[in-house]
């Protein structure tokens, strides 16, 4: 038995949209998402932490 981990920041539910041809996101969806384990995370981003707070105007 093997895994595949797909990340994305973008919601399942707007698939179809971004990929644009309704029969390939459908085959696409229906291979990942049959059995899949979603993981939604919520909250600031952990990059964040621990950067000064002006440091994206540092050149």
């Amino acid at each position: 038995m093997r895994s595949t981990i797909i990340t994305s920041q973008l919601a399942v539910k707007h698939w179809h949209k971004a990929i644009g041809d309704p029969t390939l996101a459908d085959a696409i969806l229906d291979r990942l998402v049959r059995q899949a384990h979603h993981l939604n995370l919520d909250g600031e981003s952990l990059r964040k932490k621990g950067k000064p707070a002006n440091s994206e105007a540092t050149p």
